[in-house]
């Protein structure tokens, strides 16, 4: 009978917390709201299994609690509850997993217009590239990597030459069209998570990953790193800002290149040398 009583709070009080709980998920930036509804479909269909179940244990529990004198019946085999119990948890599974594929359509489908932007993952920080005005990255590989060249671009590629390079933990992104992120690691696993955008991808070392999104409100957000990644795993927090596409203009016309950096890194070679 107690125990009955304890199986039948505890699912209340369940519930209410569910409802009356300040943790939930942070204010929406994007798009992508499918993920949202997505949850909250999942969260109304176990949630009503969880409920019936325990409520059925705590039933169950009262009902046939012991009494002297009775026994219990052995059935073991019941094809109607059978077929019924197979029925509704296929219902129950399709209903689990159909919004998420509707999502998973959408989410792989990048638009064509979207704007491409470059994050890159190491331990334990960000940092960014964005096309320069032939609207193309430049290619890059690991092997042309240096103190001078963070980002390894190939400096013989004249694509490269006017990508912007933003060196720091701090990306812009404009509002009012779809944005393309290419994500690469230098390094380990990564994990490019904003969590009022929703849509994240792992960075894998040796492959170039990618997610698209279209930012929906002006702000600052917090990049964070959802996959375990080392011993500074905790700092590895950067700073999104979306901001209007004429702010971001601005913002990135201030920005270095990198055919601007590697002329510097000349530059002051040559000065040092001459300095000998």
């Amino acid at each position: 009978m107690i125990f009955a009583i304890v199986i039948f709070l505890l699912t209340i009080g369940t519930v209410a917390f569910h409802f009356w709980s300040p943790w939930y998920l942070t204010e929406l930036a994007s798009n992508w709201s499918g993920m949202d509804d997505a949850l909250t479909i999942t969260f109304v269909i176990t949630g009503v299994v969880f409920v019936l179940i325990n409520l059925f244990l705590a039933y169950a529990v009262f009902k046939y609690r012991h009494k002297e004198g009775s026994r219990a019946d052995y059935e073991p085999e019941n094809k109607k509850l059978e077929l019924w119990l197979t029925g509704l948890t296929s219902i129950g599974v399709v209903a689990l997993l159909a919004p998420g594929l509707v999502v998973w359509a959408d989410f792989v489908d990048v638009p064509e217009d979207a704007m491409v932007v470059e994050a890159v993952g190491q331990q334990w920080t960000w940092t960014f590239r964005y096309p320069g005005d032939d609207g193309i990255l430049g290619a890059a590989d690991p092997t042309f990597m240096t103190i001078d060249n963070p980002f390894g671009l190939n400096p013989d590629d004249p694509y490269g030459q006017d990508d912007i390079v933003v060196e720091d933990n701090e990306g812009h992104l404009p509002t009012g069209g779809p944005v393309k992120m290419l994500l690469r690691s230098k390094d380990v696993l990564h994990d490019f998570y904003v969590p009022q955008i929703r849509a994240k991808m792992d960075l894998v070392p040796g492959i170039e990953t990618y997610f698209w999104f279209e930012p929906t409100r002006v702000g600052e957000f917090e990049i964070l790193c959802a996959e375990l990644c080392g011993t500074g795993h905790y700092t590895m927090r950067g700073l999104l800002v979306v901001q209007e596409k004429a702010d971001f203009d601005l913002w990135l016309s201030e920005q270095p290149t990198f055919g601007e950096l590697s002329a510097e890194a000349v530059a002051e070679l040559s000065t040092e040398l001459s300095t000998e």
